[in-house]
């Protein structure tokens, strides 16, 4: 009869440091970046709430699956550009109707206010990686109307873009997932009417736990962000904006707290500013709104209350 022999220890050892080996990296199969403009999308949920002031309501009516009619009414102060430090606030009300076309391939959005002003936006699916993005506002101010149209082009692992603008304004941009984690990017523009022209750098590391960011421009902007995902639905962010040309420096800091009936979002910079958006659904169809700012250096104070109807 054989005799049985008990596996060496050696073999345990193997084994465990096969279970570590790092899957090597297909860098022909790298996944496709977010697009450049969006590097600090998860910071600006954050840190750059839609916050307002006053009173405002919104009804959205869909009349079949693509096709909806929206209404909207804000009533509150405006500020008014003033050579005194005190900030100067005049009251105003204006009726925006909205007309909206979604549908898989092509969305068209249409608003037009009491004061004048209509805006517009396009986005179209010429192929399956070609997309089309324009918009346009209308006044009756002078040289206040503008337009742009973005041509984008989805690769397998990196994006790009082409923009073409009124007052002689063109821009490429261009990312390029370097790692599974990891994109670099760059962009250049050209503004004919001013004589300007720019060029601009970016990175980009993400995980399923934290997103970092950085940028860099000729236009003298240097921006850093940061957001850790504490939970499934907490969030946290932080960024850092510098101009080396003009030598201001801000600092922000803000949280993305969503519960099962409410979303909490708010923010606090250095400057002084203090700001949190509270968006609660009442019902089906039924939100909420709640937003307040206060910036203790200018002593300016902002509230803010409204209702969403439709979705």
């Amino acid at each position: 009869m054989a005799t049985i022999v008990p596996p060496s220890p050696a073999t345990g050892i193997n084994n465990t440091a096969q279970d570590k080996i790092v899957e090597k990296v297909d860098y022909l199969n790298l996944p496709c970046p977010i697009p450049y403009e969006e590097i600090h999308r998860e910071a600006l949920m954050s840190l750059k709430p839609e916050l307002f002031e006053g009173l405002r309501f919104d009804f959205t009516k869909g009349l079949n699956q693509k096709f909806s009619l929206s209404h909207s009414v804000m009533m509150g102060p405006t500020e008014i550009p003033s050579q005194s430090p005190e900030t100067i606030k005049i009251p105003t009300a204006q009726y925006e109707f909205g007309a909206n076309f979604l549908d898989p391939k092509a969305m068209l959005i249409g608003r037009v206010m009491t004061d004048g002003r209509l805006n517009a936006r396009v986005k179209c699916d010429l192929t399956e990686n070609l997309t089309l993005k324009a918009n346009a506002q209308l006044t009756n101010e002078p040289h206040m109307s503008h337009g742009m149209v973005n041509f984008d082009y989805k690769g397998n692992d990196y994006r790009t873009q082409f923009q073409l603008g009124n007052g002689a304004l063109f821009g490429a941009t261009y990312i390029q997932s370097v790692t599974p984690h990891f994109s670099l990017g760059g962009e250049v523009f050209w503004a004919g009417q001013h004589r300007k022209s720019g060029v601009g750098y970016a990175a980009r590391y993400n995980t399923d736990k934290m997103v970092a960011t950085g940028q860099v421009a000729t236009t003298g902007v240097v921006a850093l962000s940061y957001v850790q995902k504490v939970a499934e639905k907490v969030s946290l962010a932080t960024d850092f904006m510098y101009n080396y040309l003009t030598k201001d420096v801000t600092a922000s800091f803000g949280y993305d707290y969503i519960l099962r009936q409410c979303r909490l979002r708010g923010k606090i910079d250095s400057n002084g500013t203090v700001a949190a958006l509270l968006e609660e659904r009442l019902n089906m169809g039924l939100n909420f709104i709640l937003s307040a700012e206060i910036d203790h250096m200018k002593k300016d104070y902002k509230f803010g209350f409204g209702l969403t109807v439709g979705e």
